[in-house]
């Protein structure tokens, strides 16, 4: 069975984790469902995490935007604060690689993952995001026992400094050291909040 959060090979990694404690069985899987509805709903993303920061837009396969829950094979288009790249029309992009929810003993987890991609509206085939493709972030809702937790998973992230636009590469380092010594933390800590509030 495919693990949805790789190995931590090169690069730094984030680890964003939240959690909702709950006296009964019944309550904690009510919650779950909710949860795990505002962890599929990304166009949503920026209300739930209640803070200024990045929108999150989810596309098709094609890269036309969608209102429906998250899929495999869909992209999510990023707008962060800013200034965007020219390789993804002032966006970054990522792609659904991975999603899949497991029912365990004790145990139900909703997890999808995501890399970096190219900006599937342009003919340019190169990485339109400020990490390169090694990068993945996973997202995932859990309840063990009585306990629903909401996490966030960054591996292997390293900037995306390899493309054809000077500028670009510039602006990938920039973000891309800010994320590595933890401007990203409070947004995808904001968004673990929010999916884990009990309101």
């Amino acid at each position: 069975m495919e693990k949805p959060v790789p190995a931590q090979e090169s690069g730094s990694e984030m680890n964003a984790v939240e959690e909702a404690r709950f006296d009964s069985a019944e309550a904690a899987n009510a919650f779950y469902a909710v949860a795990k509805q505002r962890l599929l709903d990304v166009n949503k993303w920026d209300e739930v995490a209640k803070l200024p920061s990045s929108t999150f837009i989810l596309c098709d396969a094609s890269g036309e935007r969608t209102t429906r829950n998250v899929q495999l094979g869909d992209y999510l288009k990023i707008d962060i604060p800013g200034p965007g790249t020219s390789t993804g029309d002032g966006y970054d992009w990522v792609q659904v690689e991975f999603i899949e929810e497991q029912h365990l003993e004790g145990a139900d987890i909703m997890s999808f993952r995501v890399r970096p991609t190219d900006n599937p509206l342009s003919p340019e085939k190169a990485i339109a995001h400020f990490f390169d493709d090694a990068a993945t972030s996973t997202f995932q809702v859990k309840k063990l026992g009585n306990v629903v937790t909401a996490e966030v998973h960054g591996r292997n992230e390293t900037p995306n400094t390899h493309t054809d636009h000077i500028l670009d590469n510039v602006r990938n380092t920039m973000v891309g050291l800010g994320a590595k010594i933890g401007a990203s933390y409070p947004q995808w800590k904001g968004l673990v909040a929010g999916i884990a509030a009990v309101d």
